[in-house]
Protein backbone atom coordinates (compact mmCIF):
# COMPACT_ATOMS: atom_id res chain seq x y z
CA UNK A 1 0.00 0.00 0.00
CA UNK A 2 1.33 3.45 -0.99
CA UNK A 3 0.48 5.21 2.23
CA UNK A 4 1.69 8.75 2.83
CA UNK A 5 4.10 9.19 5.72
CA UNK A 6 6.00 11.90 7.57
CA UNK A 7 9.70 11.59 8.34
CA UNK A 8 12.77 13.52 9.45
CA UNK A 9 16.52 13.15 9.04
CA UNK A 10 18.96 12.80 11.94
CA UNK A 11 22.68 12.09 11.55
CA UNK A 12 22.06 11.04 7.96
CA UNK A 13 19.36 8.55 8.94
CA UNK A 14 15.70 8.76 8.04
CA UNK A 15 13.18 8.33 10.86
CA UNK A 16 9.44 7.77 10.46
CA UNK A 17 7.25 9.99 12.65
CA UNK A 18 4.18 7.68 12.74
CA UNK A 19 6.27 4.72 13.90
CA UNK A 20 8.07 6.75 16.58
CA UNK A 21 4.82 8.27 17.86
CA UNK A 22 3.02 4.90 17.89
CA UNK A 23 5.85 3.16 19.77
CA UNK A 24 6.09 6.01 22.28
CA UNK A 25 2.35 6.02 22.95
CA UNK A 26 2.36 2.22 23.40
CA UNK A 27 5.27 2.40 25.87
CA UNK A 28 3.57 5.17 27.85
CA UNK A 29 0.31 3.20 28.01
CA UNK A 30 2.11 0.05 29.20
CA UNK A 31 4.09 2.00 31.82
CA UNK A 32 1.13 3.98 33.17
CA UNK A 33 -1.24 0.99 33.30
CA UNK A 34 1.28 -1.31 35.01
CA UNK A 35 2.30 1.37 37.54
CA UNK A 36 -1.38 1.97 38.28
CA UNK A 37 -2.02 -1.77 38.70
CA UNK A 38 1.02 -2.14 40.99
CA UNK A 39 0.13 0.88 43.15
CA UNK A 40 -0.62 0.12 46.82
CA UNK A 41 -0.02 -3.62 46.80
CA UNK A 42 -1.58 -5.62 49.63
CA UNK A 43 -1.15 -9.10 51.07
CA UNK A 44 -4.72 -9.93 50.02
CA UNK A 45 -4.89 -8.85 46.37
CA UNK A 46 -8.14 -7.63 44.87
CA UNK A 47 -9.21 -6.04 41.61
CA UNK A 48 -6.34 -4.57 39.62
CA UNK A 49 -3.67 -6.31 41.74
CA UNK A 50 -5.34 -9.65 41.00
CA UNK A 51 -5.24 -8.88 37.28
CA UNK A 52 -1.56 -7.93 37.47
CA UNK A 53 -0.63 -11.07 39.36
CA UNK A 54 -2.58 -13.22 36.89
CA UNK A 55 -0.67 -11.60 34.02
CA UNK A 56 2.66 -12.19 35.76
CA UNK A 57 1.77 -15.83 36.49
CA UNK A 58 0.69 -16.26 32.87
CA UNK A 59 3.99 -15.04 31.43
CA UNK A 60 5.97 -16.89 34.12
CA UNK A 61 4.18 -20.07 33.05
CA UNK A 62 5.33 -19.54 29.45
CA UNK A 63 8.94 -19.29 30.62
CA UNK A 64 8.74 -22.21 33.05
CA UNK A 65 7.38 -24.53 30.37
CA UNK A 66 10.43 -23.92 28.19
CA UNK A 67 13.23 -22.74 30.51
CA UNK A 68 12.83 -24.34 33.91
CA UNK A 69 16.26 -23.22 35.16
CA UNK A 70 18.16 -20.18 36.39
CA UNK A 71 18.23 -18.71 32.90
CA UNK A 72 14.45 -19.01 32.83
CA UNK A 73 14.15 -17.14 36.12
CA UNK A 74 16.14 -14.28 34.61
CA UNK A 75 13.90 -14.27 31.53
CA UNK A 76 10.59 -13.91 33.35
CA UNK A 77 10.63 -10.12 33.55
CA UNK A 78 11.55 -9.91 29.87
CA UNK A 79 8.65 -12.20 28.94
CA UNK A 80 6.26 -10.07 31.01
CA UNK A 81 7.39 -6.78 29.45
CA UNK A 82 7.57 -8.23 25.93
CA UNK A 83 4.05 -9.64 26.12
CA UNK A 84 2.63 -6.43 27.59
CA UNK A 85 4.29 -4.21 24.98
CA UNK A 86 3.37 -6.35 21.96
CA UNK A 87 -0.20 -6.80 23.21
CA UNK A 88 -0.77 -3.05 23.62
CA UNK A 89 1.02 -2.23 20.37
CA UNK A 90 -1.11 -4.74 18.45
CA UNK A 91 -4.35 -3.24 19.77
CA UNK A 92 -3.40 0.43 19.49
CA UNK A 93 -4.32 0.85 15.82
CA UNK A 94 -7.76 -0.66 16.42
CA UNK A 95 -8.61 1.70 19.28
CA UNK A 96 -6.73 4.88 18.30
CA UNK A 97 -6.17 5.58 14.62
CA UNK A 98 -5.23 9.21 13.99
CA UNK A 99 -4.94 10.40 10.39
CA UNK A 100 -4.02 13.99 9.50
CA UNK A 101 -3.85 15.13 5.86
CA UNK A 102 -3.55 11.55 4.66
CA UNK A 103 -0.75 10.69 7.09
CA UNK A 104 -1.55 8.14 9.80
CA UNK A 105 0.32 9.39 12.88
CA UNK A 106 -1.01 6.83 15.33
CA UNK A 107 -1.46 3.15 14.47
CA UNK A 108 -0.28 -0.29 15.54
CA UNK A 109 3.50 -0.03 15.28
CA UNK A 110 3.62 -3.77 14.57
CA UNK A 111 1.79 -3.11 11.28
CA UNK A 112 5.09 -1.61 10.11
CA UNK A 113 7.38 -4.52 9.08
CA UNK A 114 10.43 -2.83 10.60
CA UNK A 115 9.18 -3.11 14.20
CA UNK A 116 8.29 -6.84 14.23
CA UNK A 117 11.55 -7.66 12.45
CA UNK A 118 13.55 -5.67 15.03
CA UNK A 119 11.73 -7.45 17.86
CA UNK A 120 12.44 -10.79 16.17
CA UNK A 121 16.10 -9.88 15.65
CA UNK A 122 16.48 -8.98 19.32
CA UNK A 123 14.74 -12.18 20.45
CA UNK A 124 16.70 -14.50 18.17
CA UNK A 125 19.96 -12.65 18.82
CA UNK A 126 19.41 -12.94 22.56
CA UNK A 127 18.83 -16.70 22.27
CA UNK A 128 22.17 -17.12 20.47
CA UNK A 129 23.98 -14.92 23.01
CA UNK A 130 22.58 -16.82 25.99
CA UNK A 131 23.55 -20.11 24.37
CA UNK A 132 27.18 -19.00 23.92
CA UNK A 133 27.26 -17.61 27.46
CA UNK A 134 25.83 -20.76 29.08
CA UNK A 135 27.40 -23.66 27.16
CA UNK A 136 30.41 -22.00 25.51
CA UNK A 137 31.08 -21.15 21.86
CA UNK A 138 32.28 -24.64 20.89
CA UNK A 139 29.24 -26.39 22.30
CA UNK A 140 27.01 -23.66 20.88
CA UNK A 141 28.25 -24.33 17.34
CA UNK A 142 27.92 -28.08 17.85
CA UNK A 143 24.43 -27.83 19.36
CA UNK A 144 22.94 -25.25 16.97
CA UNK A 145 24.67 -25.86 13.65
CA UNK A 146 26.20 -29.36 13.69
CA UNK A 147 23.39 -31.31 15.36
CA UNK A 148 22.36 -34.04 14.82
CA UNK A 149 24.89 -34.49 11.98
CA UNK A 150 27.64 -32.11 10.74
CA UNK A 151 26.57 -32.45 7.09
CA UNK A 152 23.29 -30.71 8.04
CA UNK A 153 25.18 -27.42 8.60
CA UNK A 154 23.65 -25.64 5.56
CA UNK A 155 20.13 -26.69 6.55
CA UNK A 156 20.69 -25.61 10.15
CA UNK A 157 21.91 -22.18 9.01
CA UNK A 158 18.80 -21.80 6.85
CA UNK A 159 16.67 -22.95 9.79
CA UNK A 160 18.08 -20.21 12.04
CA UNK A 161 17.40 -17.58 9.38
CA UNK A 162 13.85 -18.79 8.72
CA UNK A 163 13.15 -18.79 12.48
CA UNK A 164 14.02 -15.09 12.55
CA UNK A 165 12.00 -14.29 9.42
CA UNK A 166 8.87 -16.21 10.42
CA UNK A 167 8.91 -14.80 13.96
CA UNK A 168 8.81 -11.23 12.66
CA UNK A 169 6.68 -11.71 9.53
CA UNK A 170 3.99 -13.68 11.38
CA UNK A 171 3.44 -10.78 13.78
CA UNK A 172 3.57 -8.16 11.03
CA UNK A 173 1.29 -10.03 8.63
CA UNK A 174 -1.52 -10.58 11.11
CA UNK A 175 -1.58 -7.02 12.46
CA UNK A 176 -1.13 -5.37 9.05
CA UNK A 177 -3.92 -7.47 7.53
CA UNK A 178 -6.23 -6.54 10.40
CA UNK A 179 -5.75 -2.81 9.83
CA UNK A 180 -6.07 -3.15 6.04
CA UNK A 181 -9.42 -4.95 6.35
CA UNK A 182 -10.64 -2.35 8.86
CA UNK A 183 -9.70 0.37 6.38
CA UNK A 184 -11.63 -1.42 3.63
CA UNK A 185 -14.69 -1.64 5.87
CA UNK A 186 -14.44 2.10 6.53
CA UNK A 187 -14.26 2.80 2.79
CA UNK A 188 -17.30 0.58 2.27
CA UNK A 189 -19.20 2.51 4.95
CA UNK A 190 -18.59 5.78 3.09
CA UNK A 191 -19.41 4.43 -0.36
CA UNK A 192 -23.22 4.70 -0.43
CA UNK A 193 -24.36 6.56 2.65
CA UNK A 194 -26.78 4.92 5.07
CA UNK A 195 -27.21 1.89 2.79
CA UNK A 196 -23.64 0.74 3.49
CA UNK A 197 -23.10 2.55 6.80
CA UNK A 198 -25.29 0.22 8.91
CA UNK A 199 -23.93 -3.14 7.68
CA UNK A 200 -20.38 -1.72 7.74
CA UNK A 201 -20.82 -0.73 11.38
CA UNK A 202 -21.77 -4.31 12.23
CA UNK A 203 -18.83 -5.65 10.21
CA UNK A 204 -16.45 -3.21 11.92
CA UNK A 205 -17.56 -4.30 15.41
CA UNK A 206 -17.14 -7.98 14.53
CA UNK A 207 -13.77 -7.42 12.88
CA UNK A 208 -12.41 -5.28 15.74
CA UNK A 209 -13.41 -7.98 18.26
CA UNK A 210 -11.73 -10.63 16.09
CA UNK A 211 -8.61 -8.46 15.65
CA UNK A 212 -8.36 -7.87 19.40
CA UNK A 213 -8.31 -11.64 19.86
CA UNK A 214 -5.72 -12.09 17.09
CA UNK A 215 -3.54 -9.35 18.60
CA UNK A 216 -3.55 -11.12 21.96
CA UNK A 217 -2.78 -14.48 20.33
CA UNK A 218 0.11 -13.02 18.36
CA UNK A 219 1.64 -11.46 21.49
CA UNK A 220 1.38 -14.87 23.18
CA UNK A 221 2.85 -16.74 20.19
CA UNK A 222 5.77 -14.30 19.92
CA UNK A 223 6.74 -14.73 23.58
CA UNK A 224 6.28 -18.51 23.45
CA UNK A 225 8.49 -18.88 20.37
CA UNK A 226 11.13 -16.59 21.88
CA UNK A 227 11.35 -18.90 24.90
CA UNK A 228 11.21 -22.04 22.73
CA UNK A 229 14.09 -20.86 20.53
CA UNK A 230 16.12 -19.91 23.60
CA UNK A 231 15.44 -23.22 25.29
CA UNK A 232 16.47 -25.21 22.18
CA UNK A 233 19.86 -23.50 22.07
CA UNK A 234 20.56 -24.18 25.75
CA UNK A 235 19.98 -27.94 25.59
Amino acid sequence: MNEKTASFMLAGLKFDWPTIISITVAMVIVFVVLVWMAHRLTMKPTGKQNALEMLIEFTNGIVDSNLANKTGDNMKFLAFVLFSFIFVTNQLGLILHINVDGVTYLKSATSDPLIPMILALVSIGMSHYLSVEKIGFKNYVKNVYLSPFPFLLPINIIDQFTSFMTLGLRLFGNIFAGEVVLGLIWNLAQSAGIVTMVPSLFLAIVWIAFSLFIGAIQAYVFVVLTMVYTGEKLE
